[in-house]
Parts: structure tokens; C-alpha cells; sequence
């Protein structure tokens, strides 16, 4: 499992772990299914502090993205309610939109941005 973490960045390790992880069950890295690696190993894999892996694993938890089995350790699960996830987008994309309209920026150069990255994930 291949991990990029940016030690100079202001965003958090942890959040930087997470969004990792999201970003590789969105490239299909990370399926259904399959164990993370043990706390433990990663933090060492990294160079990081179990603590900031842990707290990864449990932000990870509560969002559905994986789930924690007491044989395999953390494994993706991907079981958020739907009509949740939409709610929680719509309340993302409502302040990256408004900072778009107030750099300019039009409706067709968003959805081109969208359609581009959402093509990168497999999007149907």
C-alpha cells in the first residue's frame, strides 16, 4: 500500500492518512473487503505515531468507511447511507462553489473541473 504523506504540510498527518485511504477506494486500490494494514505496521511503514494512524482509522470508522473486525484488524467497508453522503456533499460543494463564483470562475469551467476528476475515480 503505497502512502504519500506530506511532512510539510499544514494539513493534519491524520487527515492526510484519511484522505489517502479515501482516495485509494476511489481508484479502486482499496476494494470492498480488503484489510488495512495493523496500526502498528503502518505508522512504522510511514514514520508516523501509532496515535495518528489510530485516530485515521477511527475518523475512517465513523464515516463508514471501513469497519473494524476483531480477526482482520481494519477493513473497507463501504456502507454510508447514500442520502447522507449526498447531504454532506451538498454542504462541501455549497462553500467550494461559492468561493468559484467569487474568483469567477463559470459554471462550464466547474463542470469540466468535475468531469475530469470524477473520470479519474471511474465515475460512471
Amino acid at each position: 500500500m503505497v502512502i504519500e504523506i506530506d511532512f510539510n504540510s499544514d494539513e493534519a498527518l491524520y487527515l492526510q492518512l484519511r484522505n489517502q485511504i479515501v482516495l485509494g477506494i476511489a481508484t479502486s486500490r482499496f476494494r470492498e473487503g480488503d484489510a488495512l494494514p495493523s496500526v502498528r505496521q503502518l505508522a512504522e511503514n510511514i514514520g508516523i505515531n501509532m496515535h495518528t494512524v489510530n485516530k485515521a482509522y477511527s475518523v475512517l470508522r465513523q464515516e463508514g468507511f471501513v469497519k473494524v473486525d476483531r480477526r482482520r484488524g481494519a477493513v473497507i467497508a463501504i456502507d454510508i447511507d447514500k442520502l447522507q453522503a449526498l447531504e454532506e456533499m451538498r454542504s462541501a460543494l455549497q462553500v467550494i462553489l461559492a468561493e468559484a463564483c467569487c474568483k469567477n470562475i463559470s459554471r462550464e469551467e466547474m463542470h469540466s473541473l468535475i468531469d475530469e476528476i470524477y473520470e479519474e475515480y471511474g465515475g460512471i
